[in-house]
């Protein structure tokens, strides 16, 4: 905006202002508001119409390029996996031969017919999409117009408010007079301009309104008439497709349902797909935090102590009593490798006398039942529990064995210090 433009819309405020909340005396032309009302809606519409339609011309074209790019996913996944490049047997089809030719053949096919639709979709740019274009740059000179005018309308009122209100003075001094001579030009000035452009509006629009219905007419039929050679094409060509992969003569979902087979309940089947992150066992390392990575130090129960009673469950050691039982052969001669207790009060020394802990067996059962006779077993190892309903006890404590078991390396359910669970049934003996 220019300083001269700036200065203008600066004087201009106070009216804007008056004329937004309707102080004052402003001017009001019912058919001008009227054509305005009309004309808006018409500049609305028309960048609706020009919006839609290249929206269709893109759908179009995306639509076909999507097809292209579905056929090359599916090709993708029919494709082998497995081999070696430097493997000559890896050039075998190992997949499906069947099902990428004939995504091979659709590809062509989608290709051939975004070749065949190509003039259309262009005379929609050109009938339709480029007038629409123009005449959005038509209403675009029409709206400075009315910007002009309202301008000359703000100006009008203004000075015909000043002019107003100098006549109204009872007593006028000689500045009063020249001030009322100048305000009576540019009443003058400003009815003329303001005439001039909302006789113009009001003359030219409605002109336009009917013009408007002249442009729209052959609008439409050339994008109803495109339109219907784009579908009849599309329809035309793909009811000709000739694959022999597909099965047309039976219904949609029966070669659905021949093509898919058992494959939903072999999928189903594998394990890693019920995989939960959270709720399930944690891997036992070696080394690691879980159980088998950890050393029983405790020492001997308490004498006195009555079995399946609470022991010391954890407690400090000093490097003064017996060394906890080692870790596996696998580390080298000499290296001694240092553990945090249960508690993580202590470290431990090099364990020897005993076996590693060995690791967890297969996830356990979900139902838990009692035997009907009592067992008692001795725990080899400490163990912590890893999940909700897991039973952790130290190395001696005595558990009674509610359940257990065909073999050691399963879940075992029992009793310690009052609270019941499952643990790892290789990490404790039978008395």
């Amino acid at each position: 905006m220019s300083w001269k433009g700036f200065t203008k819309t600066v004087t201009r405020t106070p009216q804007t202002i008056k004329q937004r909340f309707n102080l004052g005396d402003n001017t009001s032309d019912a058919v001008y508001i009227d054509a305005e009302r009309r004309f808006q809606e018409l500049e609305k519409e028309t960048k609706i119409l020009h919006e839609e339609s290249k929206k269709y011309f893109n759908a179009i074209t995306g639509m076909l390029n999507h097809q292209i790019e579905f056929s090359k996913a599916i090709a993708e996944i029919y494709k082998p996996i497995s081999g070696r490049v430097s493997d000559p047997d890896a050039l075998e089809a190992e997949g499906n031969p069947e099902g990428i030719r004939a995504c091979e053949e659709y590809e062509s096919i989608v290709r051939e017919l975004l070749t065949t639709l190509q003039p259309e979709l262009e005379m929609i740019e050109s009938r339709v999409i480029n007038p629409a274009v123009e005449l959005l740059d038509i209403i675009k000179v029409i709206r400075k117009c009315a910007t002009k005018r309202q301008h000359k309308q703000l100006d009008y009122d203004r000075h015909r408010t000043t002019l107003k209100k100098l006549q109204d003075k009872k007593e006028k001094t000689l500045k009063d007079e020249k001030a009322m001579y100048k305000a009576e030009n540019d009443v003058e000035m400003a009815t003329q301009e303001f005439n001039y452009f909302n006789d113009l509006l009001k003359d030219e629009l409605p002109r336009l309104f009917a013009l408007e219905r002249e442009f729209i007419r052959p609008l439409f039929q050339s994008f109803y008439y495109m339109q219907l050679n784009v579908f009849y094409t599309l329809h035309e060509r793909m009811q000709g497709i000739n694959i022999g992969y597909f099965n047309l003569t039976l219904d949609i979902e029966d070669a659905f349902e021949s093509k898919r087979g058992d494959i939903k309940e072999q999928a189903e089947s594998l394990g890693i797909v019920r995989f939960k992150a959270t709720g399930g066992k944690r891997p036992v390392s070696k080394f690691g935090n879980g159980p088998a990575g950890r050393l029983a130090i405790e020492g001997p129960p308490v004498p006195g102590s009555k079995p399946g009673a609470p022991s010391s469950r954890r407690q400090t050691h000093d490097f003064s009593e017996a060394p906890p039982p080692p870790y596996s052969s696998s580390l080298s001669p000499g290296t001694s490798i240092g553990r945090a207790n249960s508690t993580g009060s202590a470290w431990s020394a090099a364990a020897k006398g005993k076996k590693p802990a060995p690791p967890p067996p297969k996830p356990k059962p979900a139902r838990l039942g009692k035997p009907s006779a009592v067992e008692t077993a001795t725990a080899l190892y400490d163990y912590e529990a890893q999940a909700e309903g897991d039973l952790s006890f130290t190395t001696g404590d005595v558990i009674e064995i509610l359940k257990r078991g065909a073999t050691e390396n399963e879940w075992w359910t029992g009793k310690v210090a009052g609270k019941e669970g499952q643990f790892p049934g290789n990490y404790v003996k039978l008395n």
